[in-house]
């Protein structure tokens, strides 16, 4: 989804040679998966991250056009609104480099976005849903230029028969209902996206694992508790997503309607061709770029599996080798609070997945358990209570705090990665912020609980302590 396309309406002939040559891509791709055709190095990571660009009143303004022409780094894209913009890493191995490498990358790369912005007048803002952003800001006037971005929202809506999107959030405290005649209301959701490049056989494993560990990272990591003005979900980004571009695909075994944003509907049983297997027959096709390439390089499977936006998903890639390889996109998380933060959820994700990655999740902790606790978790972030491998009900604060993260500091550390390393950004900032519970949702709402609803003030504060550099369970209110 990442590379640009030469128009945005396509011919019913276009669909269907697109739909052949997934076909075709596909069942070479099941012969990979026999064969174990997949790149058999070392583990590798990395992550995107989503960020804002803000005015010097703190509303959002829509200049990711210039931005990035100023900026002019293949790791700084576009993303779906002009007010947006996505940072990518290059991969890295998961070895005991990886904390630093992170820190590193982030700091350069938000230094660099930060300087011009500066000189455009603008802040830079990585946040799950921008405080100022105010519905009547989300329209087509403010989709980035990209073509891909308007061909994505012409198709949606052919597939939805031109029914507009109806979001219904419903809070502890207030509701939110707006419609929509375009997907615009999906730029308000920015997040931290974790890749994680894995050996075919373990593949299947590690992707379940991370259905499991998807409550505890939407707890952990919950940091959109405001939307247009009205306190809903600590984690509205997850229920806002999925409303935003609704368009159900097919109904599973249990009556339930599929959806393009989806948790699943089940674990994979032996190998991830099922989900692949799952994208050819499940989900109509929306954008049916025709490539006269090498179908060996899989570029109509790759651009498929990217309209269909799992909150899990795998991936094909390639090295530089050419080698295929395997990767599971972990979309849980929110975007921001710091870097400090941002680094300790990403290398909890991967020591939280080695740790449990032994265990069958299918065994101990049931797919729509696994579901269940995810929308628990998004909407009440660390104060949630789950079910675990026991089948007993206990505070997600609880399971992290007494399982995961021991669990994950002690995988990491039985695959080198530096003590102090693991003490810093797993017990200093990520333990101390679970037990405290003051995670970006926590803050932003006790801000404006201590403040009142003044939401250029909360963004206004949430830029000052991300400047500090600091982890969000230490900012000021």
């Amino acid at each position: 989804m990442g590379n640009e396309i030469a128009k945005t309406e396509f011919s019913a002939e276009e669909f269907r040679q697109f739909q052949q040559n997934l076909r075709q891509e596909t069942r070479i791709l099941m012969e990979w998966f026999s064969s174990d055709g997949f790149e058999k190095r070392q583990m590798m990571c990395g992550f995107e991250l989503e960020g804002w660009l803000v005015d010097g009143d703190f509303n959002p303004t829509p200049r990711n056009d210039e931005f990035l022409a100023r900026v002019n780094s293949p790791l700084v894209v576009a993303e779906l609104s002009k007010y947006n913009f996505e940072l990518n890493v290059p991969p890295h191995p998961l070895n005991r480099e990886l904390p630093e490498f992170l820190r590193t990358q982030l700091s350069t790369l938000l230094a660099s976005c930060s300087s011009h912005a500066r000189e455009m007048g603008c802040q830079t803002l990585f946040t799950g849903i921008l405080p100022t952003l105010q519905d009547r800001m989300l329209t087509l006037g403010n989709m980035s230029s990209m073509q891909r971005f308007h061909a994505l929202n012409r198709e949606i809506f052919r597939l939805r028969a031109l029914n507009p999107l109806k979001i219904h959030i419903e809070g502890s405290k207030e509701l939110l209902e707006v419609v929509h005649h375009d997907v615009m209301a999906e730029a308000a959701t920015t997040s931290l996206q974790i890749h994680f490049q894995v050996p075919l056989n373990r593949a299947a494993a590690y992707y379940n694992v991370a259905h499991v560990l998807s409550a505890p990272m939407a707890a952990l990591s919950a940091n959109s508790p405001f939307l247009f003005g009205r306190e809903l979900w600590d984690e509205t980004r997850i229920p806002l997503f999925e409303q935003a571009v609704n368009t159900p695909a097919f109904v599973d075994l249990s009556g339930r309607p599929v959806s393009r944003v989806t948790f699943g509907r089940d674990y994979v049983r032996e190998s991830l061709k099922e989900v692949f297997l799952e994208n050819l027959d499940g989900f109509p096709v929306l954008l049916p770029v025709l490539f006269d390439q090498d179908p060996a390089m899989m570029h109509h499977l790759r651009l498929h599996n990217g309209t269909i936006w799992r909150w899990n998903r795998p991936l094909i890639g390639f090295g530089d080798d050419g080698r295929p390889h395997l990767r599971i996109e972990h979309r849980v998380p929110a975007a921001g609070p710091s870097i400090p933060d941002i680094v300790a959820n990403i290398l909890f994700f991967y020591g939280a997945m080695l740790y449990l990655q032994p265990e069958v999740p299918q065994s101990s902790i049931s797919f729509e358990q696994a579901r269940t606790n995810f929308y628990a978790a998004a909407r009440s972030g660390l104060d949630a209570v789950v079910r675990w491998s026991s089948g007993s009900s206990m505070p997600i604060e609880t399971l992290i705090l007494q399982h995961l993260i021991p669990g994950a500091i002690l995988a990491l550390a039985e695959i080198g990665f530096d003590s102090g390393d693991l003490r810093h950004y797993l017990v200093e900032v990520l333990a101390e912020r679970v037990a405290t519970r003051r995670n970006g949702a926590w803050w932003q709402k006790a801000f404006i609980k201590k403040h009142g609803p003044d939401f250029r003030a909360l963004t206004q504060a949430c830029l000052e302590n991300q400047s500090r550099n600091i982890p969000v369970h230490e900012w000021s209110l």
